[in-house]
């Protein structure tokens, strides 16, 4: 049980959520300007300051945050039909994936991603001028595959970011769409990691620490998202594909 006020609300803040807050606060920021990035950005930060079953939930809570802030701006300008095809696959995805989970090896899946996402992000930035993927049957395999390695392994944002970056949607469609992924699939997390009993005060406490730090970075990012011209938006997307991949690879 947790006791409040007394374990939620302390005078004091240590070094250490300090230092959680700060990662948060840069992982909301490239989340904000890219769509996508907070997750694989903070996780193994936070993991090795405060451990996985602090980290797992914190973000958890921080994740839907985000999306459900932007989306408060720009669901007009996400592209609601697709979603709905991205999610549903996603859901179809999710059984496939817990098998996954029971027989393969998580170091090879992990790693066949990492190179898969090294090859991608390589490839389009040497090959810029490929065909625009205009079928939106695809985004059923994309759903799919986003739907197996998110009940694998926490990780179904690679497959909806290569997705829409071969759609070439404009930065701040490619990040309200993508948050129109993010929420609803965050709040199942969400709710299954409390039903789980994942939340501590000591979680729930960080998350009120970094709530502004969150605000402030959502909005300095849209501001940045709305300035980056579609050329320059590609590239910074196919180099963050290259950098997690090498994070999932190492």
């Amino acid at each position: 049980m947790i006791d409040l006020p007394g374990e939620l609300f302390q005078p004091y803040i240590s070094l250490k959520d300090v230092w959680v807050v700060m990662i948060i606060f840069v992982a909301t920021l490239v989340r904000s300007s890219l769509g996508f990035g907070d997750a694989l950005l903070a996780m193994p930060l936070l993991g090795m300051l405060v451990g996985f079953p602090m980290a797992t939930p914190l973000m958890g809570m921080v994740a839907p945050t985000i999306s459900s802030l932007i989306l408060l701006s720009d669901w007009r300008k996400v592209e609601w039909q697709i979603n709905r095809h991205l999610i549903l696959a996603t859901i179809l995805g999710i059984p496939f994936g817990l098998l996954l989970l029971r027989y393969a090896p998580g170091m090879w899946v992990k790693g066949i991603l990492g190179v898969l996402l090294i090859g991608f992000g390589l490839f389009r930035l040497m090959k810029p001028n490929t065909p625009e993927l205009k079928q939106r049957r695809f985004a059923y395999a994309f759903g799919v595959l986003a739907g197996i390695l998110g009940a694998a392994y926490n990780t179904n944002g690679p497959p909806v970011v290569v997705y829409g970056s071969l759609r070439r949607w404009s930065p701040e469609r490619f990040r309200a769409t993508l948050q129109g992924y993010f929420f609803p699939t965050g709040m199942f997390i969400l709710l299954g990691q409390a039903a789980a009993g994942l939340w501590s005060a000591h979680v729930l406490r960080l998350y009120f620490y970094s709530l502004p730090f969150v605000l402030v970075a959502i909005w300095v990012g849209g501001r940045l998202n709305r300035r980056i011209s579609f050329v320059n938006f590609e590239r910074v997307v196919f180099i963050a594909l290259v950098v997690f991949g090498a994070m999932l690879l190492f």
